[in-house]
């Protein structure tokens, strides 16, 4: 077992190595600093859970699915759209296997599980974990309009548009609709402009 343990103590490292691997599709918007796989990732899970529960769906399977979907992306990096029109993309499933390799079988399996349900894109915790990937680039997108990165209007288009569930357009209209700092004037009692 402590075999089995020290492969996944090496995966937690490996796993921190997204907190510095950029999403670099923002570098084409100009965005000089962008955010790291680990950040998206964070709020991916949140808007996972959010959508799943307004869908119906099991909003911890959702949040679950939304941790693990980009962690294959500690060997591969951030592989942006216009990246992948060039190299090989590589099969999520396969990174997957040889990052579990070794692992308590009974915890790979689970992992391996997780990234076939998000892959395949049927379940609806899956199609809601999907969708909070696409909302939450909207949002991101709509962060760094507001820091200056016109650009990122094209990220906030794009990804409006590929929604599927009705909470999650629904949730995206609604966010266009607020602005970036109104929670912050809402907990301080403030009137909006």
């Amino acid at each position: 077992m402590t075999d089995d343990l020290s492969a996944v103590a090496r995966f937690l490292y490996e796993a921190g190595t997204l907190k510095q691997t950029k999403r670099t599709g923002w570098w084409m918007a100009g965005v000089r600093d962008p955010e790291s796989v680990a950040e998206h990732s964070w709020r991916t899970a949140l808007l996972a859970s959010i959508i799943a529960k307004l869908e119906g769906a099991d909003p911890a399977q959702a949040a679950f699915l939304a941790v693990w979907h980009d962690s294959q992306e500690t060997r591969t990096g951030d592989v942006n759209h216009l990246g992948k029109k060039y190299a090989a993309s590589a099969d999520p499933q396969a990174v997957t296997a040889d990052q579990v390799s070794g692992m308590p079988e009974t915890l790979a399996a689970a992992v391996r599980e997780l990234v076939a349900e998000y892959e395949a894109k049927e379940s609806p915790e899956a199609i809601c974990a999907r969708d909070a990937d696409k909302l939450e680039c909207m949002i991101q997108g709509i962060e760094y309009k507001a820091q200056g990165y016109e650009n990122a209007q094209r990220w906030i288009d794009n990804s409006r548009g590929r929604l599927t569930t009705k909470s999650a357009i629904d949730l995206a209209d609604a966010v266009l609709e607020t602005g970036s700092l109104d929670w912050l004037r809402a907990a301080l009692g403030e009137t909006s402009k």
